[in-house]
């Protein structure tokens, strides 16, 4: 049953067996070197994990018929969907002993299913696609809430946390469209109690698997990972990708010409999309004003940006200024709304912080013109950066005039041939 009962009413889990997960990371020499599929690749540490833990029976997968969408193709090599009904010739992936509860599309089964499983002692996570969690929010600030309570009841015993792997998300719904694009979740779960809520944006494929393989042991936690499942460029060495993720938060030194001094802009980012055009907008500014002094800061932790004294994993204000300086502009790229930036930094000083995300702006488009429709793309967070740093105003106004007329052509060349500009398409990082 992966359970045991014990004396006094609780549950002793049996420990869930995990593979090594660096032997599952892609190899990156260089950043930006190699394109890659997040999810899937993190289907290849999931199927192992089912592997390890098939005999205590003790893990499961529960999705609304998503595992499939979501890239998490390589877990069929080895298990089935859990199927009770009669199966036919030409069904696919359906067994009675499956371990992914996935036949069914009812996200309101699935996170009730899992909460139970986690009950029971046992492990799992949901996957699902982002705009679609909002279905079942009432429900995982229910089992929150309890989470908080049964904190303080002495016989409760920690339960394995509640794990949502949420992707198909806002910046790559180029098929689907508007009613797809919902990144509100991130609001939603961070009115939570500190202690209970997690929640992790890995840029890259080394980091979404060095996340989840955090997360997937964890107690009494409701944890939260948005990643990508389209191919995209990988930026850091499992190695890095450990060191960055156990930090939550880090200037990434390949990408920053600041040399350690006092920058003249601060460009962070949270999210893959939004690390990938802040990446582009760095290249910008290297080449049209080289001597801008720019610190490049990657987010994968939200809650590193609070206060220490508002959430455990939360910078000291010394911390916080050592990485974002104290008087400089800061230009946040985010894969959410704005607000909740601002919400998450209230007892910051605010007054230099300007943030770019989602605005409620979407079409079935292209993926490039989602992020130009929000303003989250690299030329108009070039042309913010530049409306706030001083100086360097012939170089400034040439930048300017590149960025505008890059905007343009992008207009009328997607209404032409309904796909994005080469300057986007073949865009590398090449510093």
């Amino acid at each position: 049953m992966g359970l045991n009962p014990n004396s006094n009413g609780g549950l002793l889990t049996i420990p869930l067996k995990k593979p090594n997960f660096r032997n599952y990371g892609i190899k990156v020499l260089k950043p930006g070197s190699v394109v890659a599929q997040d999810m899937s690749l993190l289907g290849d540490y999931i199927k192992d994990l089912i592997e390890l833990n098939k005999e205590n029976r003790n893990f499961r997968i529960f999705s609304p018929d998503e595992a499939l969408s979501n890239r998490l193709n390589s877990i069929f090599s080895v298990t089935d969907r859990k199927w009770n009904a009669s199966i036919l010739n030409q069904d696919e992936y359906l067994a009675s002993d499956g371990v992914v509860m996935d036949s069914y599309l009812s996200e309101h089964a699935c996170e009730g299913w899992l909460e139970g499983y986690l009950l029971t002692g046992r492990y799992g996570f949901f996957n699902s696609y982002e705009a679609f969690i909002r279905v079942v929010d009432s429900m995982v600030s229910q089992h929150a809430k309890w989470l908080k309570m049964a904190k303080d009841v002495p016989w409760r015993k920690p339960i394995p946390s509640l794990n949502l792997v949420l992707t198909s998300h806002v910046w790559q719904q180029d098929h689907n469209g508007y009613t797809h694009q919902d990144p509100g979740f991130l609001n939603h779960i961070m009115t939570k109690k500190a202690s209970i809520v997690r929640a992790y944006l890995p840029p890259d494929t080394n980091t979404l698997i060095s996340c989840f393989d955090h997360i997937i042991d964890t107690k009494n936690y409701v944890n939260v990972i948005i990643a990508s499942k389209h191919p995209t460029y990988q930026w850091l060495s499992m190695k890095d990708a450990e060191a960055h993720c156990s930090k939550g938060i880090g200037i990434w030194g390949f990408a920053s010409n600041d040399k350690g001094t006092s920058p003249d802009v601060v460009i962070a980012t949270c999210g893959d999309m939004p690390t990938l055009e802040g990446l582009a907008a760095t290249s910008i500014l290297r080449k049209y004003i080289p001597n801008l002094k720019s610190r490049f800061v990657n987010v994968v932790d939200l809650m590193k940006i609070q206060s220490e004294s508002l959430h455990p994993h939360g910078l000291s204000d010394k911390e916080y200024d050592m990485i974002f300086t104290k008087d400089k502009p800061i230009i946040f790229a985010f894969h959410g709304y704005p607000n909740l930036i601002h919400e998450l930094t209230y007892r910051r000083i605010n007054k230099n912080l300007h943030v770019r995300g989602y605005n409620e702006e979407g079409s079935i488009t292209t993926p490039f013109d989602m992020r130009v429709l929000n303003r989250v793309d690299r030329f108009h967070l070039v042309l913010l950066i530049l409306d706030h740093v001083e100086g360097f105003e012939n170089e400034k106004k040439i930048c300017q005039e590149y960025c505008i007329q890059m905007l343009e052509k992008h207009e009328s060349y997607i209404r032409e041939y309904g796909k994005d500009i080469p300057e986007v398409r073949d865009w590398q990082w090449l510093y």
